[in-house]
């Protein structure tokens, strides 16, 4: 079994001027067997350094992380039974794709029979038979991405780790690798670990996703489940494309129900329904958000509940259209089917939001008002 449990780790490292820089803090999570998580976060927000401690290439300051049970912090990462996948592919540039891929079971004195099954046997998973006999300057960007891959596959480790492994690859390739790489974890039922900052690849390949922020976990679940329901604006932020859009206003009570109104002389009036948890902010200021595809264009009139907004950018994507709105006092995108050419921009449209899908946030505080 394979389950990786990291409990209450920190990776502390001195400060220039003296006291201590806690990059990752008090960082506790389980992972199951065979599961597929993914540390996504912006630049400098610890999930390199989590992954590189549950390999063993960071000393863990404080707290603990086990591998099948087995406290693992002073175990030395050949002993650990992993396999990573680095950013930079890390391929002898001397060797075949034959002798990169078999190098760590051939340091390891597997049979050659062995090392020869297992190498032709991951070659046929990523489809990189062809290429075997070639040195690695002679492959594209993904094929030595697949290599760096397949050497990982030979080891049959319990726990593979992916740290960032797609960025230097060109946005078409990223798409069929980050496919490659899901049935690769259907196919050998293994636990993967995968560090990213592209929240695409965090919602589309991960089992469940672990969101963090300056060290810290912000949110753990399901990736639709922190779409829909994310726990602070950090998380609403940052997962989505385009991002969720913020505004600010105040609620009030009118008829038995919550108004909120936009700030600033702000277009944007919905009536919320019965949400208890808001009747505590009625007459504060709160942050309204709402997901791009909540708030369409309509029909001058369609809905009584409908604003008007400056249309200040068009932007067709095929199946669907990006309005960049002025609202008085913020800046909002809608993504709606409804189609728009460049050279309407400038003109004052109709947008109705979906009442029912907004979220709610406390600006001092930033949680999610439930």
């Amino acid at each position: 079994m394979a389950q990786v449990s990291l409990k209450n780790v920190y990776k502390i490292y001195p400060g220039e001027k003296g006291g201590d820089v806690a990059v990752v803090t008090d960082f506790s999570l389980e992972i199951d067997d065979r599961e597929f998580v993914v540390f996504v976060g912006p630049s400098g927000c610890g999930k390199s350094t989590t992954l590189r401690m549950i390999a063993g290439l960071e000393e863990i300051s404080r707290g603990d992380v086990s591998i099948g049970g087995r406290r693992m912090n002073d175990v030395p990462p050949k002993d650990r039974d992993i396999a990573m996948v680095f950013q930079n592919y890390a391929l002898y540039p001397h060797l075949s794709v034959y002798d990169n891929m078999a190098f760590g079971l051939k340091l390891r004195k597997y049979p050659k029979e062995e090392i020869h099954k297992r190498v032709m046997d991951a070659a046929a998973i990523l489809g990189i038979e062809p290429y075997l006999e070639r040195k690695p300057k002679a492959l594209s960007g993904g094929q030595r991405q697949r290599v760096a891959v397949g050497r990982a596959i030979v080891r049959q480790p319990k726990v593979f780790l992916f740290d960032e492994p797609l960025s230097n690859l060109d946005a078409k390739m990223r798409v069929q690798m980050r496919t490659e790489i899901t049935k690769l974890h259907q196919r050998l039922q293994a636990t993967m670990i995968y560090v990213t900052h592209d929240q695409v690849e965090a919602m589309t390949m991960g089992t469940r996703i672990v969101v963090m922020k300056d060290g810290l976990i912000q949110q753990v679940d399901a990736p639709l489940k922190i779409y829909r329901d994310p726990v602070n604006l950090f998380v609403a932020g940052f997962l989505g494309t385009p991002p969720m859009n913020f505004v600010k206003g105040t609620l009030t009570g009118r008829d038995g129900a919550i108004i909120f109104k936009e700030m600033q002389g702000g277009a944007v009036e919905l009536k919320l329904g019965d949400r208890k948890a808001a009747a505590a902010y009625l007459g504060r200021e709160v942050i309204l958000g709402v997901r791009p595809e909540d708030c369409a264009l309509v029909a001058p009139g369609e809905t009584a509940t409908s604003f008007q907004a400056v249309v200040e950018l068009v932007e067709p994507m095929g199946a669907e259209t990006y309005h960049y709105l002025q609202t008085g006092a913020h800046t909002m995108v809608s993504r709606s089917s409804a189609t728009m050419h460049h050279g309407e921009a400038g003109q004052r449209q109709d947008f109705a939001i979906q009442a029912e899908k907004v979220h709610l946030f406390d600006p001092v505080t930033t949680n999610r008002i439930a």
